[in-house]
């Protein structure tokens, strides 16, 4: 066990494969789940040091009014066009989401036994949803790492779909991010959300019972 008292699986993929999909099945599993970018927008409200140190390094036409909310469209124009600003922005983030994160994870090990829709288990299953999984480093403490894939043209037109985008603005990030195949070397699972809903519930639920079985040998 890498994290004692919890099974903990790292959950992954490009931007708009499915991931918060594929979180929700596992949360309705039994897992204790936590969002990564969840806990990123928590942490980038007004008033936060995050927010501030945002505003200081981007500028305040990165706010809707002074003292505002941070526009994250605005925010990401900046970043995913130019990688220098991209690595200021984690800099100042990934420190304060790593944190929130290990106490998360500490609190749910002290909690202890827990149990599953389907049957108790002796150490709760954890799942951390984050793109960044790989590369920040979360995935050396995961017993699995799970990524989620998807056609590139789903990507794009999931963002231009469910957040606006245009077209180019689409693009972009997809661009911006690693080939979804560069994680696939570090995958104990694939899932494949290219297809419809309950092909993809049938996969994490087969997933799920792994996962259980290595957990209670773990």
């Amino acid at each position: 066990m890498k994290h004692p008292g919890i099974y903990l699986i790292g959950l992954t993929g490009g931007i708009a494969c499915g991931k918060s999909t594929v979180l929700a099945m596992l949360a309705a599993l039994g897992a204790r789940t936590i969002d990564a970018d969840r806990v990123t927008h928590r942490l980038q409200q007004p008033g936060t040091p995050v927010y501030q140190a945002i505003v200081n390094a981007f500028g305040p036409q990165i706010v809707t009014t002074p003292g505002g909310p941070i526009d994250r469209r605005k925010l990401g124009a900046i970043v995913f066009n130019d990688p220098a600003a991209l690595k200021r922005l984690e800099a100042i983030v990934h420190p304060a989401v790593r944190a929130e994160i290990r106490q998360f994870l500490d609190e749910v090990a002290s909690a202890g036994k827990y149990a599953t829709r389907l049957r108790p288990v002796e150490r709760p299953i954890v799942v951390i949803d984050a793109i960044k999984l790989i590369e920040s480093g979360w995935a050396d403490e995961c017993d699995q790492v799970w990524v989620v894939t998807c056609p590139p043209e789903q990507q794009i037109e999931r963002l231009m779909t469910t957040r606006g985008m245009s077209l180019a603005e689409a693009q972009a990030r997809v661009a911006a991010q690693p080939p979804q195949e560069s994680r696939f070397s570090r995958a104990h699972v694939i899932i494949d959300n290219g297809g419809s809903q309950a092909q993809t519930r049938a996969q994490v639920e087969a997933a799920w019972q792994r996962a259980l079985i290595a957990s209670h040998g773990a």
